[in-house]
């Protein structure tokens, strides 16, 4: 008997009995269609993440900030060193550093400063002080005007860029380009007698230039478009007083050549602060990745697992299914081996009846798997309401493994009712009733 013939005999025994081979393979699609969808709303959440990662600037960057106390066992021991980082680390890490693209400083507060522009308009807003390099080293697009020049960082001049909601809630759609905003904040001082006071400044700065939209940062929740930026020096002068930078960015030439970059930067802190690196802290983006690919890995597998029962209990329904058809159509086996048919062409005939099955139960689940999936990725969006969209990653390889692992359950579960159908006796099967 040929392939062909086989399939379309078993074609034709799922046609006769239409309702309960419908039923049969109920498992199997359930079981096909919930793999697919875990698998790929899985696959959309690591998407997610990745694209996270590259709004901060990619997985390939490390920040070095100041921390007071170092982890020794299981105590928290003071670092007692007057050292802090500046923009002269900066400068040499840059020259001395070869397996670094970009480096950039950062002097931020997120809680966010009153801002007012000219027509009267308010908004609350981060700020970040950075130098001329920030915005090429986060791939970030300037949609008016100019980002922040050296000559700006070198004269601390009163300029600011604005993030595309804080432009929107300041200026409308009027182009805020050469205006002025005020920044009211309060300074803490002690007065003659030395008691701790405050009191309410305003600072005006130019705007020189809009940014493109990027989105919330997931991982740190704030977002970017609402975000300010002023030359690193005019924040030091005009906000914290002091040299120290907060932050420091560092962006390795790839993701592979991080460990080398890590390395060349420590160096270059040991050489400029006496020998002493520990007051830094290094936190590597790869690694908090790394982190959130494992937990998304653990889900997939997990939810992979649960929707696999079904395929098992598919496969039971199968078996069942097979076993009743041999009983039903005895005689007809009886019929052929009188006629000259061999075993094997018996067990072929129900095994690719009992495939035939399974692969039109896959085929069926990849297609409610692919709706189910586009489902689920509108619901996630309205539960996680801060994601502007869930990616829909449908993954040809899973739809192939999908289609072979049916095949395989036609196999494994067709192959005893197939092999007893086989063994029957022509004299026995023509004398059943």
């Amino acid at each position: 008997m040929s392939l062909i013939e086989g399939i379309s005999i078993g074609i034709s025994a799922i046609r006769a009995n239409k309702m309960r081979s419908l039923l049969t393979i109920l498992g199997i699609i359930i079981g096909i269609a919930s793999v697919l969808a875990m698998i790929a709303i899985g696959d959309g959440a690591k998407e997610i993440v990745l694209q996270d990662a590259q709004k901060l600037g990619g997985a390939n960057q490390f920040t070095l900030y100041r921390r007071s106390t170092i982890r020794i066992g299981k105590n928290s021991v003071p670092i007692r060193t007057k050292e802090y980082l500046n923009y002269d680390d900066v400068t040499a890490i840059k020259t001395d550093c070869p397996s670094v693209r970009h480096v950039t400083p950062r002097i931020r507060d997120w809680r966010g400063l009153l801002l007012q522009s000219e027509i009267g308009a308010q908004t609350r807003a981060g700020y970040n002080g950075v130098d001329a390099s920030f915005n090429s080293a986060l791939d970030w697009n300037i949609k008016q005007g100019r980002f922040i020049s050296d000559e700006d960082v070198k004269n601390a001049t009163q300029i600011c860029v604005l993030g595309a909601e804080a432009a929107t809630d300041l200026f409308g759609n009027t182009s805020p380009l050469g205006k002025e905003i005020k920044i009211a904040r309060k300074v803490k001082y002690h007065d003659h007698r030395g008691k701790r006071r405050s009191r309410r400044i305003t600072d005006r700065f130019t705007v020189v230039g809009t940014m493109m939209p990027r989105g919330r940062s997931l991982r740190f929740g704030w977002s970017f478009d609402t975000m300010v930026f002023f030359p690193i020096t005019t924040i030091q002068e005009r906000f914290t007083g002091d040299d120290r930078i907060q932050e420091i960015i560092v962006y390795a030439s790839t993701v592979q050549d991080v460990p080398s970059a890590v390395q060349e930067v420590k160096e270059v802190i040991r050489k400029r602060h006496k020998g002493e690196d520990r007051f830094v802290k290094i936190f590597e983006m790869r690694k908090g990745i790394r982190q959130l690919q494992k937990i998304s890995k653990m889900i997939k597998i997990a939810l992979g697992s649960i929707a696999g029962f079904s395929l098992l209990v598919g496969g039971i329904g199968i078996m069942n299914m097979m076993l009743v058809a041999v009983t039903e159509r005895t005689r007809e086996i009886g019929l052929r081996k009188a006629l000259g048919a061999k075993p094997f062409d018996i067990l072929l005939q129900f095994l690719i009846e009992s495939i035939t099955m399974c692969a039109v139960g896959g085929i069926i689940g990849i297609c409610i798997g692919v709706l189910i999936e586009e489902g689920m990725s509108v619901i996630a969006v309205k539960i996680a309401e801060i994601v502007p969209e869930w990616p829909a990653v449908i993954s040809v390889n899973w739809i192939v493994i999908s289609v072979l692992f049916s095949a395989a359950i036609g196999i494994s579960f067709g192959l005893y009712p197939a092999i007893k159908a086989a063994m029957l006796s022509p004299i026995e099967a023509l004398r059943k009733e």
